[in-house]
């Protein structure tokens, strides 16, 4: 009779957690949101829209987007690290998100603290390109030109610190060559004023470029990757060109809230992975200018810890600073 009480106590122990677990609802239980830091039709939105629709197939429930375009992405990327760890809100952010965090200090995150990596989706080139009528018909031509006269050739960018003043520093260093930066708010003016040879250099994302390319208006001498790159086969590789250290590569990914739990993270890992990996979706890719980049959660993390410290280098060594 004495032990009773004892045999209750330890049979409810026992008994709790079992309990607890049936009664948490499985997961996904309610609609997921892909939050995005830029509007509609850039490529984080288009990327996260495809992927949601395909998402929500997989998982049984919606997958909304909701796009939060305001400072380079620092909104969505801000909402979502304060969101609850609960797999419901999810963050579909590009390269930016590192050479962001490598120069700016004012964050209200932690670009590696704050988040769980979930999933990297793709990742593409950027093109080195001059206006059509320009003398440099190779990467060659343009670096001898740079180096006769440094200094003199100008290169544009969507702006101080955005992925492309990184790219072209990163180059611009590896080369041995000093060009003059002429940051635009955004690459719709760029571009236009490559074409009209206000600017002589523009290393620019294949999905914002590659029509002017296909279409004669511009010319493009390389890729920035360490190798030819699919989506544009015809152009020699910066690194095999023999400018060491000078690859670099856009790359779209999606992040969870720091304290999501391992299985949802591995869920969503597995089902993206297999949506980035299908033949329709190789075909969207490299129509929109990249290709299939699955990682696991453990090796995407260390992938952005990686870019962070290697873009806050190329910072230091080129005095980037944010605008």
């Amino acid at each position: 009779m004495n032990n009773l009480p004892r045999r209750a106590v330890l049979a409810l122990a026992i008994a709790l957690p079992f309990a607890s677990s049936a009664q948490a609802p499985a997961w996904p239980a309610k609609p997921i949101t892909l939050v995005v830091g830029s509007a509609p039709g850039g490529s984080n939105d288009t990327f996260a829209r495809a992927i949601g629709k395909r998402l929500q197939d997989a998982l049984g429930q919606p997958v909304l987007v909701e796009n939060k375009p305001a400072g380079g992405g620092v909104l969505a990327n801000t909402f979502v690290a304060k969101a609850p760890p609960d797999g419901y809100s999810l963050v579909v952010l590009s390269s930016t998100f590192t050479t962001g965090a490598a120069i700016r200090t004012n964050l209200q995150y932690d670009a590696v603290k704050s988040f769980k990596p979930v999933a990297l989706l793709a990742k593409g080139p950027l093109l080195v390109t001059v206006p059509a009528d320009s003398p440099y018909k190779t990467i060659a031509e343009l670096v001898a030109a740079a180096k006769a006269s440094p200094g003199k050739l100008n290169y544009g960018t969507s702006g101080a610190g955005s992925i492309n003043h990184f790219a072209t520093e990163l180059f611009s260093g590896a080369a041995g060559i000093r060009m003059t930066h002429v940051p635009y708010k955004g690459m719709g003016p760029a571009t236009n004023d490559l074409i009209g040879g206000q600017i002589q250099v523009l290393v620019a994302s294949a999905p914002s470029i590659l029509s002017q390319v296909r279409s004669g208006r511009v010319r493009a001498l390389a890729v920035t990757t360490a190798t030819r790159s699919p989506v544009a086969p015809e152009l020699p590789a910066l690194e095999q060109s023999g400018y060491k250290g000078s690859a670099s590569e856009l790359w779209w990914g999606v992040l969870a809230p720091a304290g999501t739990p391992q299985p949802v993270v591995d869920r969503l890992n597995a089902e993206i992975s297999k949506i980035v990996l299908s033949g329709e979706m190789k075909e969207f890719f490299l129509k929109e200018g990249a290709e299939p980049a699955p990682m696991k959660p453990a090796q995407f993390e260390a992938f952005i810890a990686a870019e962070i410290d290697r873009w806050k280098q190329v910072a230091g060594a080129a005095d980037i600073k944010p605008e």
